[in-house]
């Protein structure tokens, strides 16, 4: 199985930036996708960036331009640089990976860690 470790959220001011991490470990190997997840308060939990093997990407609309997923494949860790930060952006964010387990496809995730853009 996998495991997940996030750091680097916290309070920035509108306009800001922050870096989140995310390290893997267990059956690394198995990993195909890794990801970003918000939920904020009564919201549905919502897909944020998300990164394959091969690098191929995916972004929610209302982050495209702002947001940058990427991934250490030698560290085990995925990354999700976030530019010009906007009050809609607060929500604890969730790292996810995607992998094969005795045959089936299963999903981890990680602990969370609260980003908050407030002036």
């Amino acid at each position: 199985q996998v495991q997940l470790v996030e750091s680097g959220g916290g309070l920035v001011q509108p306009g800001g930036s922050l870096r989140l991490s995310c390290a893997a470990s267990g059956s690394i190997f198995s990993i195909y996708t890794m990801g970003w997840y918000r939920q904020a308060p009564g919201k549905q939990r919502e897909l944020v960036a998300d990164i394959a093997n091969s690098k191929t990407t995916n972004y929610l609309d209302s982050v495209k331009g702002r947001f940058t997923i990427t991934r250490d494949n030698v560290k085990n860790t995925v990354f999700l640089r976030m530019n010009a930060l906007k009050p809609e952006d607060t929500a604890v964010y969730y790292c996810s990976a995607d992998y094969i387990y005795e045959g089936e496809s299963r999903r981890s995730w990680g602990q969370g860690t609260q980003v908050t853009v407030s002036s």
